[in-house]
């Protein structure tokens, strides 16, 4: 059943896609059929059946007049990033249509690019795996992902999907077990705030984060943390800090006394939306090359909120494709 589902997923991202301009109908063809259609309009099978009352997808007609798009039915790239997260596990391979099937760059280093990299992942995970989004948020063409899995045990991890023409071109992610307990202060590794505010910020919100990144996480500045983050609430994820500016300080110098100081050496990009920001940075951690991913919630010009995942990097002799990390 499992390979049966992943050739399935598999073939539906090599298919060709079927001509649309997007002009609200689509008239079938011979050959024709739901999922394709669903594919060359920006939607899905489940909103097509609704749209035109629909009572079995598998019977359409050639010839027949189908609604394909409205306000209700267009798809953003966030929509259809969580679609493909959420289906790993399941048998709806819809959302693998998603992918563009002839460019499809990977930065998981264990993963090989394009459909072929795709379909051996696959076919890797056991019975049992999933994937559920947390929290997600769009910049630009690109969808920020917090999500929680089940692969070869709980896990949880930040994904990074970049969007061409409604597709989804290249892949970055950082994942790292789930930890069993909860923190000092009694938060998890996923919850807390998800809801999205102050879109109007984002700018704002991307420049502190960025100024935090460089003057207080990588050294530029340190004693301006302050300026940075909240006195007055700084709630914190992190399996091993506790909540507010106390609880990060006496972390880092517990670190830094045991001879294995968090160190920041390089930050890649920034992304955000409102009042969330991530920031994907590289350096060392307890003696090992690690990416971190930092996600972080402004809230009135302050950080008020953390969570990351730290990832050790590997040796560039395992890679699995040519693109980096980042």
């Amino acid at each position: 059943m499992k390979k049966m589902m992943v050739c399935m997923m598999v073939g539906l991202l090599i298919v060709s896609s079927i001509g649309s301009a997007f002009a609200g109908t689509y008239v079938i063809k011979e050959g024709d059929m739901l999922w394709k259609i669903a594919k060359a309009n920006n939607t899905t099978v489940d909103a097509l059946v609704q749209l035109n009352d629909i009572d079995d997808r598998d019977l359409i007609y050639v010839n027949q007049t189908l609604k394909v798009s409205d306000e209700t039915t267009v798809l953003s790239n966030a929509d259809k990033a969580v679609a493909l997260i959420e289906s790993i596990g399941t048998t709806n391979t819809e959302p693998a249509g998603y992918v563009n099937p002839n460019k499809y760059i990977q930065h998981n280093l264990g993963v090989a690019d394009g459909l072929a990299g795709f379909g051996a992942l696959l076919s890797q995970l056991p019975e049992g795996s999933y994937g559920k989004n947390i929290r997600v948020f769009e910049d630009g063409d690109y969808v920020i992902m917090h999500n929680e899995y089940n692969f070869f045990g709980p896990k949880v991890g930040f994904d990074i999907f970049r969007f061409e023409e409604g597709l989804i071109v290249e892949h970055w992610d950082n994942l790292t077990p789930m930890a069993e307990d909860l923190n000092p202060s009694g938060r998890s590794q996923l919850d807390g705030t998800a809801e999205l505010a102050d879109v109007d910020q984002t700018k704002a919100n991307k420049a502190l984060v960025k100024g935090f990144v460089n003057d207080v996480l990588m050294g530029g500045a340190p004693e301006k943390i302050t300026e940075y983050v909240s006195t007055k609430e700084y709630l914190q994820h992190n399996t091993g800090v506790a909540d507010g500016l106390d609880g990060l300080g006496a972390a880092l110098a517990a670190l830094a006394e045991a001879g294995m100081p968090m160190v920041y050496s390089e930050n890649h990009f920034v992304f955000g939306h409102g009042n969330f920001v991530l920031a994907a940075s590289e350096g060392e951690f307890l003696g090992e090359h690690v990416s971190f991913y930092d996600l972080f919630r402004v809230e009135d010009g302050k950080i008020v909120e953390h969570w990351d995942v730290i990832e050790p990097i590997a040796d560039e002799s395992t890679w699995m494709n040519e693109n980096g990390k980042f």
